[in-house]
């Protein structure tokens, strides 16, 4: 019989739209930890350029924070505290994580590795995608892809925003979101504004690492990877627009960049539905 997937969920309204937040949880006991989940609809697409992704899917409403990537590893020194975004992690130790998110739930690794080489998968391996090398397409989280995370950030059913503010407009500094070296450091994930499709700190607070390479067309594991998003370190506006995308070395760190985890919608009867808007309005900003 096929292992269902226990969630909890919660549905609510947003810009007249029915939106599902999900949590998933990994782990036991002191080891336990969630993830929070927005679901992000296939329905409309761009026309062209970035975000066209045409089936639902889900994105993390934050940012991985040093508390969840402790679970996995303890080798990274948390500079920021437990509930600000883990920095200072390779994209190779972001697309590890990912497998443990996987794994601990006896599903297929996303990412391949080979005596902890990364490779990319092969025609003869099961889940092997023509289209994307890197990802297994039967694993259920997977770092998101520069569609996958613009289309979440930027797409408002119609149009691909400049900003991931709800009305679309520059953010504030401060209040929307961690930018124009505000703090000089990450804030807590959940410390701005909700953003257009749920999320938090698309915008700023980290950079986050993308699932492909800066140049896609080559899916080769050592080539660059795009970041998106902009961080605390920015000071124009622009940095955290849908028209930035800058490369990275997969093998390389930085103390501002950081990643998000996405995954596959679940099968509807696993989803348990709790209540509207009392789980959302927790992660307001207080």
């Amino acid at each position: 019989m096929k292992r269902l997937v226990i969630l909890a969920a919660v549905m609510f309204l947003a810009g007249g739209n029915v939106v599902w937040a999900s949590i998933d949880t990994f782990g036991a006991g002191e080891n336990q930890f969630s993830i929070e989940f927005v679901t992000i609809s296939g329905d409309t697409n761009p026309a062209s350029g970035y975000g066209n992704v045409d089936h639902d899917y889900r994105m993390g409403m934050f940012e991985i924070t040093n508390t969840q990537y402790s679970k996995f590893s303890v080798d990274n020194p948390f500079y920021y505290g437990p509930d600000a975004p883990v920095v200072d992690v390779s994209w190779f130790e972001a697309a590890q994580f990912v497998n443990f998110l996987n794994t601990s739930k006896g599903q297929q690794p996303a990412y391949k590795f080979v005596d902890g080489q990364m490779e990319a998968w092969q025609p003869y391996d099961q889940g092997y995608d023509l289209n994307n090398p890197f990802r297994n397409s039967n694993a259920k989280y997977f770092l998101p892809n520069e569609d996958e995370w613009v289309k979440a950030a930027y797409w408002n059913g119609a149009i691909l925003q400049n900003y991931a503010t709800k009305n679309g407009a520059v953010p504030v500094a401060g209040t929307d979101t961690n930018y124009d070296n505000l703090l000089d450091q990450p804030w807590n994930v959940a410390s701005g504004s909700e953003e257009l499709n749920d999320t938090f700190d698309m915008m700023g607070n980290v950079w986050e690492y993308m699932e492909n390479p800066f140049n896609g067309r080559f899916y080769i594991p050592e080539l660059d990877r795009t970041i998106r998003g902009g961080s605390f370190t920015g000071n124009d506006p622009l940095e955290v627009s849908s028209f930035i995308r800058y490369n990275f070395p997969p093998h390389g760190d930085a103390a501002n960049i950081g990643f998000r985890v996405a995954s596959e919608v679940p099968e509807p009867c696993s989803l348990v539905l709790l209540s509207v808007g009392g789980l959302m309005l927790r992660r307001r900003k207080k």
